[in-house]
């Protein structure tokens, strides 16, 4: 757990200030917060009885903070290290859920399956690591979001998207595969080897030099 909101803190400037700003003035963060605690809790062996008290206090605890920041993620949801909030605002995830590595959820979005009731765990999206899901944007179904995505704001998307997709509308239409890498920030993220071959499958050798400098001069600029 601990090893994950090292990582969430990461998507922040670097510095202790920033991050601490962050905890304490970013809804968002809360959310992400309570859901590693919640989600450490979910997952955690512990005696029938210990377990049963502890889900009644994770409980009270998403309660809570859905009613403090308008934030629902549910401790069933499988979410990778590096998930940035930047803001509140009716966020909902589906308990069955997957989100990968380094993604951002702008304000307004919904991951949600295509039933309900007792249904309500089958078909929940699957989305992989670093990818930008933008305001208002909505992810229904069993379906799959590729690496380095970006899903447009207001975008209504219903089936797959490649890696790298860039899709908008609704429904949600493929217009390019240029990815999310301009939009998608994190500490070290040109020594991340998997987004370094992800930029160059995607990305033509002129404009893979021209976000490097962009990157090395951001990084920079930081110190």
């Amino acid at each position: 757990m601990f090893e994950n909101v090292k990582l969430d803190l990461n998507r922040f400037d670097i510095g202790f200030r920033s991050r601490a700003l962050a905890i304490f003035l970013k809804p968002g963060t809360w959310a992400v917060l309570s859901y590693r605690l919640c989600r450490w809790i979910y997952l955690c062996r512990a005696p029938k009885t210990i377990k049963k008290f502890l889900g009644l206090g994770t409980t009270l605890l998403q309660v809570w903070i859905a009613v403090l920041t308008n934030i629902d993620i549910p401790p069933s949801a499988e979410i990778g290290p590096g998930l940035l909030i930047p803001h509140t605002g009716f966020i909902v995830v589906a308990g069955g859920a997957k989100v990968g590595r380094n993604c951002t959820l702008a304000q307004g979005v919904t991951i949600g399956h295509r039933l309900g009731g007792k249904y309500s765990k089958i078909g929940a999206p699957v989305i992989g690591d670093r990818v930008y899901v933008g305001p208002s944007a909505v992810i229904i179904g069993n379906l799959t979001i590729g690496n380095d995505a970006l899903i447009g704001a207001g975008a209504i998307v219903t089936h797959s998207v490649p890696p790298g997709g860039v899709v908008v509308g609704n429904p949600a239409r493929l217009i390019g595969t240029r990815g999310s890498f301009d939009l998608v920030s994190y500490s070290r993220m040109e020594n991340d080897v998997e987004r370094t071959a992800a930029l160059a499958v995607l990305r033509s050798p002129l404009e893979l030099e021209l976000l490097t400098e962009s990157v090395a001069d951001h990084a920079l600029s930081a110190q």
